[in-house]
């Protein structure tokens, strides 16, 4: 099956399955659609409208803003650990330097700039072929609005380790706009999610699952036509760490 990204509800990209012409994530507004290929994609897929040119507007990273992705500084024969300290605990990602330098690379640099903190995860899916939280917009904040999912670090970066990828969860990967548009935005996986392989998966989490399990059981308040939303239980990124060892 063919599967294309249309802009959709709160200015995000949604995926729009060709068979039926079965709108998966009920868009509610036009925008040119973006072509890659894989399997059915379940409704509200992890997406983001980030692109080179998307500024902050306000937020909460005293709205940083990047040209171009940053120069390589990871050893990616190294392992990287990234912590995301939350207000409803820690979670802790192992991730892949040697399958997503880049991704890894731009993480280590967002976190040292203190990028992430303060801002809060904006959506929240607890569907049987999709159960996932994604933060990463920062300028995200306590109270939500229409513009959430759509800003991002100001530079974007390649996809990277996608031939045979697959979404389980613990996986955490990248949410993004069509192909070669990661940027900030990113999601945890909490229950295995049937995705096609568009999604540069760079980590695993090793920790703190059971903080998603809370803030999915809470549910997903004012819930859009996609059925993701944002989670009833709020996580603030109080602050984010990458280390390496």
């Amino acid at each position: 099956m063919r599967v294309s990204l249309r802009h959709g509800r709160y200015g995000r990209w949604a995926v729009l399955a060709a068979a039926g012409a079965l709108a998966l994530a009920g868009c509610s507004s036009s925008g040119s659609a973006k072509g890659s290929t894989g399997g059915s994609a379940p409704q509200g897929a992890p997406s983001s409208t980030s692109t080179a040119s998307s500024a902050a507007s306000g937020g909460t990273a005293a709205g940083k803003q990047w040209s171009k992705e940053p120069a390589m500084t990871i050893d990616a024969s190294k392992k990287y650990t990234m912590v995301l300290h939350t207000s409803q605990g820690d979670i802790t990602i192992a991730m892949d330097a040697a399958k997503a330098p880049h991704t890894v690379n731009s993480f280590n640099f967002l976190a040292g700039q203190h990028f992430f903190d303060g801002s809060y995860c904006h959506r929240l899916s607890t569907s049987a072929g999709l159960q996932m939280l994604q933060c990463g917009d920062p300028t995200a904040g306590a109270t939500p609005k229409d513009t959430d999912g759509s800003n991002g670090p100001g530079y974007t970066f390649q996809d990277e380790n996608l031939s045979g990828a697959t979404y389980p969860a613990g996986t955490v990967a990248m949410a993004n706009a069509g192909p070669n548009t990661n940027g900030s935005q990113f999601f945890l996986v909490f229950g295995d999610s049937q995705l096609a392989p568009n999604y540069t998966p760079f980590g695993t989490i090793t920790d703190g699952m059971g903080v998603l399990v809370h803030v999915s059981s809470g549910g997903i308040s004012n819930p859009g036509q996609d059925g993701t939303g944002r989670p009833t239980v709020p996580v603030e990124l109080k602050s984010v760490s990458v280390t390496a060892g």
